[in-house]
């Protein structure tokens, strides 16, 4: 049994959830903050359960769907589905399973988050077939992550404001500019089967300069959420850390040295996006 949760938990990347998560945390501790709702136990189960879900869900698709790709490139060929950890078609059943899991979390957290759920499914889920017809899919995935502040801000409020869109702005950017460090990886195998990428697309060169625009857009719309949302020091403090973090990961990879891109990629946009949500909620509550 143990060992059968490994796998599935290796195959949805679980210690990826370290990326979007802490931007849910803060667009729930925005929704106290604003006032109109205080805070509620079981709507932060449902919304922590909504993330894990519906990127759970978008993740075992991912593999389900690319299993042929990943079993003649080499850096993937070990995943759990080519490697025969996992089927195809179990890991078909455990995309269902969460992407229903999801809408039922959704619909006991309130009717706007149960009507926006299928929303949420169609991007995450859709963003699988992008690299077949677009090099665009980095955005589509950033989109995908960028829900989970306005959702968990709609979870308790039910409805939109400015700062959580803000935020998922900042993700958007963020998470589009670091997932194009990380294609930079499969460059040359994207390109031989007919797959859609920014680095196809520019070229390994451009497109590290491309990401670091998104990351240069996250940055000073991290910025300016100090002075929009009116916070104090230790969200500026929080603010430098994390643009930092992303200023560093440009300095570590380059278009003819990728060997440390996974220090680029989970190190350092982990520790951003934990230490950021961390001071963006004390500022909240403390100061």
């Amino acid at each position: 049994m143990i060992n059968t949760i490994q796998k599935y938990l290796s195959l949805v990347k679980f210690s990826h959830t370290i990326f979007a998560l802490p931007f849910a945390i803060i667009g729930f501790c925005l929704a106290i903050h604003s006032g109109t709702a205080g805070f509620n136990g079981f709507k932060l189960l449902m919304v922590l359960l909504c993330m894990v879900f519906a990127r759970s869900a978008a993740m075992a698709f991912n593999r389900y769907i690319d299993r042929t790709f990943d079993a003649k490139n080499p850096r993937t060929a070990i995943r759990e589905i080519p490697a025969g950890q996992i089927s195809a078609s179990s890991a078909l059943m455990f995309t269902i399973f969460c992407s229903v899991s999801f809408v039922i979390c959704s619909f006991l957290i309130n009717k706007l988050c149960f009507a926006l759920s299928p929303v949420a499914l169609l991007v995450v889920l859709g963003y699988s077939y992008t690299k077949r017809f677009t090099p665009l899919c980095h955005l589509i995935l950033g989109v995908g992550l960028a829900l989970a502040p306005i959702g968990s801000y709609i979870a308790l409020t039910e409805r939109f404001d400015i700062l959580p869109v803000l935020f998922g702005c900042v993700v958007l950017f963020w998470v589009s500019g670091f997932d194009i460090i990380y294609a930079l990886q499969d460059e040359e195998f994207d390109r031989s089967n007919n797959l859609k990428s920014i680095p196809v697309f520019l070229g390994k060169k451009n497109a590290l300069h491309l990401s670091e625009v998104l990351h240069f857009f996250a940055g000073a719309i991290v910025i300016s959420g100090y002075f929009l949302g009116h916070f104090n020091w230790m969200y500026l403090l929080g603010a430098a850390i994390f643009v930092g973090l992303l200023v560093y990961q440009h300095t570590v990879v380059k278009p003819n040295d990728l060997s440390r891109v996974n220090l680029a990629f989970m190190t350092s946009n982990g520790i951003a996006s934990v230490i950021f949500s961390v001071f963006v909620c004390a500022d909240i509550f403390i100061l």
